[in-house]
């Protein structure tokens, strides 16, 4: 288990597709975010859950944290579990990847790199939502997320990519390795995913 590296779970969506929240929905016998919860509970010794509704979440037994910044997408979420954790490399992960292995997570957190963000281009995508964010990237995190607040576009993914664009980021391709396979990033966004996901599992 890691000491050096605190395990977030992002749980902060309006699941506005699915209708439902997504990371309550039972896959077998768990829900979606228990299945996340087990897996990360597996490989850090601290794991944070970013929600904006806690009271949902108690029967996880984890640390919460609520948006400082409300209504600011994922960043939002971030820079407030970064606020609070106690190392500075950060593994992030969003509720809504239950296929997720342990070999890839710990492929990230074992890569060399001294980036401070370190993301892959998997699945035909680049995925901002699993991977490494260093805690010296809250100042940057402050500062996008003071403007977008003026210009109004937080509820969208700018703020996010534009934090990967103006750091220092590590995109790697984890095609080659030999328990890559494109599910490990497939998202829960509705219910045709939802289905997908339960006949894979």
């Amino acid at each position: 288990m890691y000491s050096d590296v605190t395990g977030i779970i992002l749980a902060g969506g309006k699941s506005s597709r699915m209708g439902v929240n997504k990371s309550l929905l039972k896959i077998g016998n768990k829900t979606v975010i228990e299945i996340i919860t087990d897996l990360m509970e597996s490989i850090f010794e601290k794991n944070i859950l970013s929600t904006n509704s806690p009271a949902e979440f108690n029967f996880l037994k984890l640390p919460m944290v609520e948006d400082v910044y409300e209504n600011c997408g994922p960043l939002g979420g971030i820079h407030s579990v970064l606020i609070q954790s106690k190392t500075e490399r950060n593994f992030i992960i969003s509720c809504d990847v239950p296929l997720m292995k342990r070999e890839m997570i710990k492929y990230f957190v074992n890569y060399k790199s001294g980036k401070k963000i370190i993301l892959s281009f998997a699945s035909g995508y680049l995925q901002p939502l699993v991977g490494i964010y260093n805690k010296s990237l809250l100042p940057e995190i402050e500062k996008i997320l003071t403007v977008s607040i003026k210009e109004n576009y937080i509820r969208s993914h700018k703020s996010l990519h534009k934090l990967i664009e103006n750091s220092e980021t590590e995109i790697i391709d984890p095609t080659s390795l030999p328990f890559y396979r494109d599910e490990l990033f497939f998202n829960l966004n509705n219910n045709e995913d939802y289905a997908k996901i339960k006949l894979l599992l």
